[in-house]
Protein backbone atom coordinates (compact mmCIF):
# COMPACT_ATOMS: atom_id res chain seq x y z
CA UNK A 1 0.00 0.00 0.00
CA UNK A 2 1.55 3.24 -0.95
CA UNK A 3 1.94 6.02 1.92
CA UNK A 4 1.90 9.87 2.08
CA UNK A 5 5.83 10.51 2.29
CA UNK A 6 4.38 14.61 2.96
CA UNK A 7 7.67 16.66 3.97
CA UNK A 8 10.06 13.24 3.35
CA UNK A 9 9.05 13.28 -0.14
CA UNK A 10 11.73 13.77 -3.03
CA UNK A 11 11.34 14.29 -6.37
CA UNK A 12 13.66 11.49 -6.94
CA UNK A 13 10.71 8.92 -6.25
CA UNK A 14 9.62 9.70 -9.80
CA UNK A 15 11.87 7.53 -10.55
CA UNK A 16 10.49 4.41 -9.69
CA UNK A 17 7.46 5.29 -12.27
CA UNK A 18 10.45 5.40 -14.84
CA UNK A 19 12.18 2.61 -14.07
CA UNK A 20 8.79 0.44 -14.76
CA UNK A 21 8.04 2.30 -17.73
CA UNK A 22 11.28 1.68 -19.03
CA UNK A 23 11.57 -2.06 -18.17
CA UNK A 24 7.69 -2.41 -19.96
CA UNK A 25 8.99 -0.70 -22.79
CA UNK A 26 11.99 -2.69 -22.92
CA UNK A 27 9.87 -5.97 -23.33
CA UNK A 28 8.18 -4.50 -26.62
CA UNK A 29 11.96 -4.46 -27.35
CA UNK A 30 11.76 -8.59 -28.14
CA UNK A 31 8.78 -7.97 -29.95
CA UNK A 32 10.35 -5.12 -32.23
CA UNK A 33 13.54 -7.00 -33.32
CA UNK A 34 12.06 -10.63 -33.42
CA UNK A 35 8.88 -10.70 -35.38
CA UNK A 36 8.62 -9.50 -39.25
CA UNK A 37 6.96 -6.20 -39.74
CA UNK A 38 7.25 -5.74 -43.40
CA UNK A 39 6.22 -1.94 -44.57
CA UNK A 40 6.15 -0.79 -40.92
CA UNK A 41 9.38 0.62 -38.79
CA UNK A 42 7.77 -1.61 -35.74
CA UNK A 43 6.16 -4.38 -34.82
CA UNK A 44 2.33 -4.01 -34.07
CA UNK A 45 -0.83 -5.67 -33.33
CA UNK A 46 -1.87 -6.68 -36.62
CA UNK A 47 1.93 -8.59 -36.81
CA UNK A 48 1.96 -10.09 -33.17
CA UNK A 49 -1.31 -11.59 -32.64
CA UNK A 50 -1.61 -13.83 -35.43
CA UNK A 51 1.47 -15.40 -34.14
CA UNK A 52 -0.17 -15.80 -30.64
CA UNK A 53 -3.00 -16.92 -31.78
CA UNK A 54 -0.81 -19.87 -33.45
CA UNK A 55 -0.53 -21.90 -30.10
CA UNK A 56 3.27 -22.73 -30.25
CA UNK A 57 6.17 -22.07 -28.22
CA UNK A 58 6.40 -18.94 -30.08
CA UNK A 59 2.93 -17.61 -28.94
CA UNK A 60 3.59 -18.69 -25.46
CA UNK A 61 6.96 -16.81 -25.48
CA UNK A 62 5.27 -13.76 -26.86
CA UNK A 63 2.12 -14.01 -24.63
CA UNK A 64 4.89 -13.57 -21.67
CA UNK A 65 6.16 -10.63 -23.68
CA UNK A 66 2.93 -8.86 -23.65
CA UNK A 67 1.71 -9.66 -19.96
CA UNK A 68 5.47 -8.03 -18.70
CA UNK A 69 4.28 -4.67 -20.70
CA UNK A 70 0.94 -4.42 -19.59
CA UNK A 71 2.09 -5.25 -15.72
CA UNK A 72 4.70 -2.88 -15.91
CA UNK A 73 2.74 -0.22 -17.83
CA UNK A 74 0.07 -0.78 -14.85
CA UNK A 75 2.64 -0.13 -12.32
CA UNK A 76 4.73 2.92 -13.88
CA UNK A 77 1.03 4.78 -14.32
CA UNK A 78 0.24 3.49 -10.69
CA UNK A 79 3.46 5.23 -9.61
CA UNK A 80 2.98 8.37 -11.51
CA UNK A 81 -0.48 9.11 -10.32
CA UNK A 82 1.19 8.60 -6.97
CA UNK A 83 4.11 10.83 -6.82
CA UNK A 84 1.69 13.36 -8.81
CA UNK A 85 -0.53 13.63 -5.54
CA UNK A 86 2.52 13.23 -3.73
CA UNK A 87 4.44 15.95 -5.37
CA UNK A 88 1.38 18.69 -4.97
CA UNK A 89 1.24 18.28 -1.19
CA UNK A 90 5.28 18.51 -1.26
CA UNK A 91 5.69 21.65 -2.78
CA UNK A 92 3.24 23.13 0.05
CA UNK A 93 6.09 22.16 2.58
CA UNK A 94 9.38 24.01 3.72
CA UNK A 95 11.40 21.11 2.50
CA UNK A 96 10.02 22.24 -1.35
CA UNK A 97 11.37 25.85 -0.46
CA UNK A 98 14.61 24.38 0.98
CA UNK A 99 15.13 22.41 -2.33
CA UNK A 100 14.35 24.89 -4.70
CA UNK A 101 17.08 27.39 -3.22
CA UNK A 102 20.05 24.67 -3.47
CA UNK A 103 21.65 22.46 -5.61
CA UNK A 104 19.13 19.72 -5.14
CA UNK A 105 16.85 21.55 -7.44
CA UNK A 106 18.10 19.71 -10.68
CA UNK A 107 16.31 16.65 -9.35
CA UNK A 108 12.91 18.62 -10.61
CA UNK A 109 13.97 17.24 -13.98
CA UNK A 110 13.13 13.50 -12.68
CA UNK A 111 9.28 14.72 -13.40
CA UNK A 112 9.32 15.96 -17.39
CA UNK A 113 11.56 12.54 -17.33
CA UNK A 114 9.06 10.40 -16.35
CA UNK A 115 6.63 12.17 -18.43
CA UNK A 116 8.13 11.84 -21.51
CA UNK A 117 8.58 7.79 -20.55
CA UNK A 118 4.70 7.92 -20.33
CA UNK A 119 4.28 8.85 -23.65
CA UNK A 120 7.31 6.54 -24.73
CA UNK A 121 4.89 3.55 -22.53
CA UNK A 122 1.53 4.65 -24.27
CA UNK A 123 2.96 4.44 -27.55
CA UNK A 124 4.08 0.92 -27.15
CA UNK A 125 0.50 0.05 -25.42
CA UNK A 126 -1.37 1.33 -28.77
CA UNK A 127 1.44 0.02 -31.23
CA UNK A 128 0.52 -3.85 -29.47
CA UNK A 129 -2.81 -3.77 -28.26
CA UNK A 130 -4.99 -1.80 -30.67
CA UNK A 131 -5.60 -3.37 -33.56
CA UNK A 132 -5.09 -1.28 -36.87
CA UNK A 133 -3.91 1.79 -34.87
CA UNK A 134 -1.14 2.03 -37.50
CA UNK A 135 -3.68 2.20 -40.51
CA UNK A 136 -4.53 6.10 -38.22
CA UNK A 137 -0.85 6.49 -36.95
CA UNK A 138 -0.37 9.81 -38.95
CA UNK A 139 -3.03 11.96 -37.23
CA UNK A 140 -1.58 10.60 -33.95
CA UNK A 141 1.80 11.84 -34.77
CA UNK A 142 0.83 15.48 -34.31
CA UNK A 143 -0.36 14.78 -30.72
CA UNK A 144 2.86 12.93 -30.13
CA UNK A 145 4.83 16.25 -31.12
CA UNK A 146 2.55 18.48 -29.18
CA UNK A 147 3.25 16.32 -25.98
CA UNK A 148 6.71 16.27 -26.39
CA UNK A 149 6.64 19.61 -26.89
CA UNK A 150 4.91 20.30 -23.49
CA UNK A 151 6.94 18.36 -22.08
CA UNK A 152 10.25 19.97 -23.37
CA UNK A 153 8.57 23.46 -22.34
CA UNK A 154 8.11 22.02 -18.71
CA UNK A 155 11.68 21.02 -18.99
CA UNK A 156 13.44 23.80 -20.37
CA UNK A 157 11.54 26.01 -17.07
CA UNK A 158 12.51 23.84 -14.68
CA UNK A 159 16.26 23.73 -15.93
CA UNK A 160 15.81 27.49 -17.44
CA UNK A 161 15.43 28.57 -13.13
CA UNK A 162 17.59 26.17 -11.95
CA UNK A 163 20.55 27.00 -13.72
CA UNK A 164 20.14 31.29 -14.08
CA UNK A 165 20.22 30.87 -10.16
CA UNK A 166 23.00 29.12 -10.13
CA UNK A 167 24.61 31.48 -12.68
CA UNK A 168 23.54 34.49 -10.54
CA UNK A 169 24.11 33.33 -7.14
CA UNK A 170 26.45 30.40 -7.27
CA UNK A 171 25.89 27.80 -4.90
CA UNK A 172 27.70 24.81 -6.68
CA UNK A 173 30.64 23.63 -4.66
CA UNK A 174 33.11 21.27 -4.52
CA UNK A 175 31.56 19.22 -2.04
CA UNK A 176 27.93 19.25 -3.21
CA UNK A 177 28.60 18.61 -7.20
CA UNK A 178 30.93 15.63 -6.00
CA UNK A 179 28.74 13.32 -8.62
CA UNK A 180 27.12 13.14 -11.45
CA UNK A 181 23.47 13.07 -10.05
CA UNK A 182 22.87 16.26 -11.90
CA UNK A 183 22.72 14.07 -15.32
CA UNK A 184 19.36 13.94 -14.35
CA UNK A 185 18.65 17.07 -16.48
CA UNK A 186 20.45 15.68 -19.01
CA UNK A 187 18.46 12.35 -19.30
CA UNK A 188 15.41 14.02 -19.18
CA UNK A 189 16.64 16.27 -22.36
CA UNK A 190 17.98 13.35 -24.15
CA UNK A 191 14.41 10.92 -23.31
CA UNK A 192 12.20 14.08 -25.10
CA UNK A 193 14.94 14.13 -27.68
CA UNK A 194 14.47 10.23 -28.71
CA UNK A 195 10.60 11.00 -28.50
CA UNK A 196 10.50 13.84 -30.98
CA UNK A 197 12.87 11.44 -33.49
CA UNK A 198 9.83 8.97 -33.36
CA UNK A 199 7.52 10.46 -35.48
CA UNK A 200 10.45 12.04 -37.10
CA UNK A 201 11.65 8.85 -38.64
CA UNK A 202 8.17 7.35 -39.04
CA UNK A 203 6.03 9.88 -40.13
CA UNK A 204 5.22 10.18 -44.06
CA UNK A 205 4.23 13.71 -43.91
CA UNK A 206 6.93 15.62 -44.76
CA UNK A 207 6.60 18.25 -42.61
CA UNK A 208 5.97 16.31 -39.58
CA UNK A 209 9.28 14.19 -40.06
CA UNK A 210 10.97 17.79 -40.50
CA UNK A 211 9.14 19.02 -36.97
CA UNK A 212 10.22 16.17 -35.21
CA UNK A 213 13.92 15.62 -36.22
CA UNK A 214 14.27 18.93 -35.95
CA UNK A 215 13.07 19.29 -32.15
CA UNK A 216 14.94 15.60 -31.60
CA UNK A 217 18.41 17.68 -32.90
CA UNK A 218 17.65 20.72 -30.68
CA UNK A 219 17.17 18.41 -27.54
CA UNK A 220 20.07 16.62 -28.38
CA UNK A 221 22.49 19.30 -28.62
CA UNK A 222 21.01 20.66 -24.98
CA UNK A 223 22.32 17.04 -24.06
CA UNK A 224 25.06 16.81 -25.12
CA UNK A 225 25.91 20.39 -24.41
CA UNK A 226 25.08 20.63 -20.33
CA UNK A 227 25.90 16.73 -20.48
CA UNK A 228 29.82 16.93 -21.27
CA UNK A 229 29.59 20.42 -18.88
CA UNK A 230 28.27 18.72 -15.67
CA UNK A 231 30.37 15.23 -16.56
CA UNK A 232 33.56 17.69 -16.57
CA UNK A 233 32.28 19.55 -13.11
CA UNK A 234 31.77 16.03 -11.61
CA UNK A 235 34.50 14.08 -12.27
CA UNK A 236 36.59 17.52 -11.21
CA UNK A 237 35.15 17.27 -7.94
CA UNK A 238 34.88 13.94 -7.54
CA UNK A 239 38.71 13.62 -8.18
CA UNK A 240 39.25 16.45 -5.70
CA UNK A 241 36.47 15.07 -2.35
CA UNK A 242 35.80 11.97 -3.51
CA UNK A 243 31.95 10.62 -4.04
CA UNK A 244 30.09 9.64 -1.23
CA UNK A 245 28.67 6.07 -0.68
CA UNK A 246 24.94 7.46 -1.33
CA UNK A 247 25.70 9.49 -4.46
CA UNK A 248 28.27 6.80 -6.21
CA UNK A 249 25.01 5.17 -8.18
CA UNK A 250 25.15 8.39 -10.05
CA UNK A 251 28.53 7.50 -11.65
CA UNK A 252 26.01 5.25 -13.96
CA UNK A 253 24.14 7.84 -15.07
CA UNK A 254 25.34 8.39 -18.40
CA UNK A 255 24.86 4.48 -19.12
CA UNK A 256 20.79 5.86 -19.83
CA UNK A 257 21.72 8.73 -21.20
CA UNK A 258 24.17 7.31 -23.79
CA UNK A 259 21.04 4.87 -24.63
CA UNK A 260 18.10 7.69 -25.38
CA UNK A 261 20.87 9.57 -27.60
CA UNK A 262 22.01 6.45 -29.42
CA UNK A 263 18.49 5.82 -30.24
CA UNK A 264 17.67 9.73 -31.26
CA UNK A 265 20.53 9.24 -33.56
CA UNK A 266 19.68 6.69 -35.39
CA UNK A 267 16.11 7.66 -35.92
CA UNK A 268 17.56 10.67 -36.94
CA UNK A 269 19.66 8.95 -39.72
CA UNK A 270 16.56 7.02 -40.47
CA UNK A 271 14.62 9.84 -40.46
CA UNK A 272 16.47 11.88 -42.97
CA UNK A 273 16.62 8.44 -45.49
CA UNK A 274 12.78 8.15 -44.89
CA UNK A 275 11.47 11.71 -44.91
CA UNK A 276 14.27 13.87 -46.97
CA UNK A 277 14.65 10.77 -49.42
CA UNK A 278 18.44 9.81 -48.74
CA UNK A 279 20.16 6.57 -49.19
CA UNK A 280 19.49 4.63 -46.45
CA UNK A 281 22.22 4.18 -43.73
CA UNK A 282 24.88 1.91 -44.68
CA UNK A 283 25.37 -1.15 -42.09
CA UNK A 284 28.74 -0.24 -41.77
CA UNK A 285 27.81 3.26 -40.08
CA UNK A 286 25.20 2.11 -37.70
CA UNK A 287 27.74 -0.90 -36.64
CA UNK A 288 30.28 2.08 -35.77
CA UNK A 289 27.48 4.38 -33.93
CA UNK A 290 26.34 1.42 -31.78
CA UNK A 291 29.83 0.66 -31.11
CA UNK A 292 30.84 3.38 -29.99
CA UNK A 293 27.69 3.86 -27.83
CA UNK A 294 28.20 0.36 -26.16
CA UNK A 295 31.68 1.04 -25.52
CA UNK A 296 31.38 4.17 -23.96
CA UNK A 297 28.44 2.55 -21.56
CA UNK A 298 30.94 -0.74 -20.78
CA UNK A 299 33.59 1.91 -19.73
CA UNK A 300 31.32 3.89 -17.00
CA UNK A 301 29.78 0.34 -15.76
CA UNK A 302 32.82 -1.25 -14.83
CA UNK A 303 34.23 2.05 -13.47
CA UNK A 304 30.91 2.71 -11.21
CA UNK A 305 30.77 -1.10 -10.52
CA UNK A 306 34.24 -0.93 -8.89
CA UNK A 307 33.67 2.24 -7.02
CA UNK A 308 30.26 1.51 -5.81
CA UNK A 309 31.31 -2.14 -4.75
CA UNK A 310 34.44 -0.72 -2.84
CA UNK A 311 31.89 1.89 -1.19
CA UNK A 312 29.33 -0.81 -0.03
CA UNK A 313 26.58 0.64 -1.94
CA UNK A 314 24.61 -2.52 -2.95
CA UNK A 315 25.34 -4.18 0.35
CA UNK A 316 23.71 -0.77 2.26
CA UNK A 317 21.56 0.80 -0.46
CA UNK A 318 20.05 -2.62 -2.66
CA UNK A 319 20.28 -5.30 -0.14
CA UNK A 320 20.66 -3.57 2.96
CA UNK A 321 18.69 -1.55 5.30
CA UNK A 322 20.10 1.98 3.79
CA UNK A 323 16.78 3.58 2.05
CA UNK A 324 17.35 6.77 -0.62
CA UNK A 325 15.34 7.47 -3.26
CA UNK A 326 17.85 7.93 -5.38
CA UNK A 327 18.53 4.37 -5.38
CA UNK A 328 15.98 3.96 -8.09
CA UNK A 329 18.49 5.23 -10.35
CA UNK A 330 20.26 2.03 -10.64
CA UNK A 331 17.35 0.61 -12.42
CA UNK A 332 17.75 3.10 -15.39
CA UNK A 333 20.96 1.96 -16.21
CA UNK A 334 20.04 -1.85 -16.50
CA UNK A 335 17.04 -0.76 -18.66
CA UNK A 336 19.50 0.92 -20.42
CA UNK A 337 22.18 -1.91 -21.37
CA UNK A 338 19.65 -4.23 -21.91
CA UNK A 339 17.52 -1.80 -24.88
CA UNK A 340 20.82 -0.65 -26.30
CA UNK A 341 22.13 -3.98 -26.33
CA UNK A 342 19.45 -5.10 -28.51
CA UNK A 343 20.05 -2.51 -30.78
CA UNK A 344 23.48 -3.09 -31.04
CA UNK A 345 23.20 -6.91 -31.76
CA UNK A 346 20.31 -6.45 -34.01
CA UNK A 347 21.71 -3.57 -36.01
CA UNK A 348 25.96 -4.30 -35.70
CA UNK A 349 25.76 -7.97 -35.81
CA UNK A 350 22.27 -8.95 -37.58
CA UNK A 351 22.27 -6.54 -40.40
CA UNK A 352 25.71 -6.81 -40.91
CA UNK A 353 25.61 -10.43 -41.23
CA UNK A 354 27.99 -11.43 -38.66
CA UNK A 355 25.39 -13.13 -36.61
CA UNK A 356 22.36 -14.98 -37.82
CA UNK A 357 19.01 -13.90 -36.16
CA UNK A 358 17.52 -16.99 -34.28
CA UNK A 359 20.42 -19.12 -34.72
CA UNK A 360 21.75 -20.59 -31.58
CA UNK A 361 24.85 -18.13 -31.44
CA UNK A 362 21.75 -15.27 -31.32
CA UNK A 363 20.50 -16.46 -28.03
CA UNK A 364 23.82 -16.76 -26.87
CA UNK A 365 24.51 -13.25 -27.46
CA UNK A 366 21.32 -12.31 -25.99
CA UNK A 367 21.88 -14.34 -22.68
CA UNK A 368 23.46 -11.46 -20.92
CA UNK A 369 21.43 -9.01 -21.58
CA UNK A 370 18.51 -10.96 -20.82
CA UNK A 371 20.24 -11.75 -17.70
CA UNK A 372 20.64 -7.93 -16.84
CA UNK A 373 17.02 -7.42 -17.47
CA UNK A 374 15.50 -9.98 -15.06
CA UNK A 375 18.18 -8.21 -12.39
CA UNK A 376 17.00 -5.32 -12.90
CA UNK A 377 12.99 -6.42 -12.82
CA UNK A 378 14.08 -7.95 -9.93
CA UNK A 379 16.32 -5.10 -7.86
CA UNK A 380 13.13 -2.55 -9.33
CA UNK A 381 10.57 -4.86 -6.99
CA UNK A 382 12.63 -4.98 -3.79
CA UNK A 383 13.18 -1.06 -3.98
CA UNK A 384 9.28 -0.64 -4.20
CA UNK A 385 9.06 -2.96 -1.47
CA UNK A 386 11.49 -1.19 0.52
CA UNK A 387 10.89 1.98 -0.44
CA UNK A 388 7.30 2.45 -0.83
CA UNK A 389 6.02 -0.35 0.54
CA UNK A 390 4.18 -1.31 -2.37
Amino acid sequence: MLSSLAQNYRPLYFLASLGNGGLAVSFYVYLLFMIPHPGRPIATYDEIMPLVYRGDLVSVLITLCLAAILFLAFAHLRLLVWNIKEYQMYKRTEAFATLRAGSEEVSLMAIPLTYAMTINVCFVLGAVFVPGLWGVVEYLFPFALLGFLGVGIYALVIFGNYFTRILIHGGCTTENNASLGKLVSVFAFSMISVGFAAPGAMSHVLWMNAIGIFFSIFFAILAITFGLMQLILGTKSMLKVGVSREASVSLWAAIPVLTVLGIAIIRIIHGFAHGFEQTQPKPFLLFGITSVVISLQVMFGVIGYKVMKQLGYFSEYIFGEGKHPGSFAIVCPGVALFVFGMFFVNFALVHTGLLTIFSPFYFLTLLPLMLIQIGTVTILRRLTKKLLDA
